[in-house]
C-alpha cells in the first residue's frame, strides 16, 4: 500500500476509536515527534479569532491523517486577536509526503476558512525541532496558558548559543510561580527560535514578566548582549483547540 492509499484508507480523526485527544495541550517532549511547524495568525477581533479556530479545527477534524501525524492545536490568544498554530510530525519526510500527496480538500477549507476572516497574515508554518527544555524541579503542573517568546537569529551557532546561555544561567530550571516549563525551538535554518513556555495561567506569566524576566533586568541584560539575537516579544494563548495522537 503506498502512502497515498493509506490515507485514503484512514478514518477521519473525529470517529469511534481514532487515537486521538480532542481540545488539549500537545505533549510537547513526546519522543516520536520529529518535527514540529508553527505559525501565527492575526484574526482581528475576537469574532475572527472564533472563526478562524472553528473553521481551521474543523477542517482537520474532518480529514483522514496519516500515522506520521502526531497533533495539530490551536490556541486563542489572550489578547482577544491572534492564533498561534503548533504541529508536530513524526519526521520532516512524513509531513512532505501527506501534504504532496494530501488529496482530501485540507488545504482548500483551511484557506478557504481564513480567507473568510480576511488578510490574517498566514505565510505558511516554520519548520522547527525542539533543542532543549527547561523543567521544574518537581512533578510539572497542568499548563492553563502558552506563552510564545520569539527571537531573530543570524544562524544555528547564535541560536544554540541563546538557548545553552538562557539554561546555564537558570540551572536548568524553570522559575516563577506557576511558571511549569519553557520548551526552545530552533528553526531549521537557523533563523528563530521560539520558547514554547507552559504556565498555569496568563496572570502567572504576568507577575513574572514583572519581576525576574522584566527590562533591564539579568535575564533581558543577558538576552540583549548576545550578538546576532534579536527579541521578537511574546503574546500570551490559552484555550487549545485541535487534535492529539494518544
Amino acid at each position: 500500500m503506498t502512502s497515498l492509499d493509506a490515507q485514503r484508507s484512514a478514518a477521519p480523526v473525529n470517529g469511534p476509536g481514532s487515537g486521538f485527544a480532542t481540545d488539549v495541550f500537545p505533549q510537547v517532549r513526546r519522543p516520536d515527534a520529529g518535527a514540529v511547524l508553527i505559525s501565527e495568525w492575526d484574526a482581528g477581533s475576537p469574532e475572527g479569532q472564533r472563526a478562524v479556530l472553528d473553521g481551521v479545527a474543523r477542517a482537520w477534524e474532518e480529514t483522514p491523517l496519516p500515522a506520521g501525524f502526531l497533533s495539530r492545536v490551536l490556541f486563542a490568544g489572550t489578547d482577544g486577536r491572534s492564533v498561534l498554530n503548533y504541529a508536530q510530525w513524526t519526521s520532516d519526510a512524513a509531513h512532505r509526503v501527506f501534504v504532496r500527496s494530501e488529496d482530501t480538500g485540507l488545504s482548500e477549507r483551511v484557506a478557504a476558512a481564513l480567507k473568510a476572516v480576511g488578510d490574517v497574515g498566514d505565510a505558511g508554518p516554520t519548520r522547527y525541532r525542539l533543542y532543549r527544555s527547561m523543567l521544574p524541579q518537581g512533578e510539572p503542573g497542568t499548563p492553563g496558558c502558552v506563552v510564545r517568546v520569539a527571537f531573530r537569529t543570524t544562524g544555528h551557532d547564535a541560536a544554540r548559543g541563546l538557548v545553552d546561555g538562557l539554561l546555564d544561567r537558570l540551572g536548568g530550571v524553570q522559575r516563577g510561580e506557576g511558571g511549569i516549563a519553557s520548551h526552545f525551538h530552533i528553526s531549521q535554518d537557523g533563523t528563530r527560535v521560539v520558547n514554547y513556555s507552559e504556565w498555569a495561567d496568563p496572570e502567572s506569566h504576568a507577575r513574572q514578566i514583572g519581576t525576574s524576566l522584566r527590562a533591564g533586568g539579568p535575564v533581558m541584560n543577558f538576552i540583549t548582549s548576545l550578538p546576532g539575537v534579536e527579541p521578537l516579544g511574546f503574546r500570551r494563548y490559552a484555550t487549545p483547540r485541535g487534535l492529539v495522537r494518544v
